[in-house]
């Protein structure tokens, strides 16, 4: 049997990240939004979304890239959020049975009021 490998970057709450106000996060998190957006358009991130309703809080977001794992580390060690260190990173390395995943292009939101918005 032949595999597709894809980079996958789990986006995880860190125990030490740092409590910031409200319209921080709210800033930092659009900031975010339009990084993975940029990533998207750029044809680098294939499929990305949060967790919802994880049995891990610290799970946050899930990414799969069409680029290499030390592509998407250095990709996502830009991202606002880790940065700020917010959001850490584990990158790894996928494999699917060929032909199994197929990713359509769709953009992802660019902020929190985009995403809200529902269009």
């Amino acid at each position: 049997m032949r595999f597709d490998q894809h980079t996958v970057v789990l986006l995880v709450r860190p125990p030490d990240a740092p409590d910031l106000p409200l319209d921080a996060l709210d800033r930092l998190q659009d900031a975010h939004l339009a990084h993975q957006a940029g990533l998207v358009e750029q044809g680098l991130v294939l499929a990305a979304g949060p967790f919802v309703d994880a049995d891990d809080e610290r799970l946050r977001g899930f990414v799969v890239l069409s680029v290499s794992p030390a592509e998407a580390r250095e990709l996502y060690h830009n991202d606002p959020a880790v940065r700020a260190g917010r959001l850490a990173v584990e990158v790894m390395s996928w494999l699917v049975p060929e032909g199994n995943l197929r990713f359509e292009s769709v953009p992802l939101p660019r902020s929190m009021l985009e995403a809200a918005a529902g269009d």
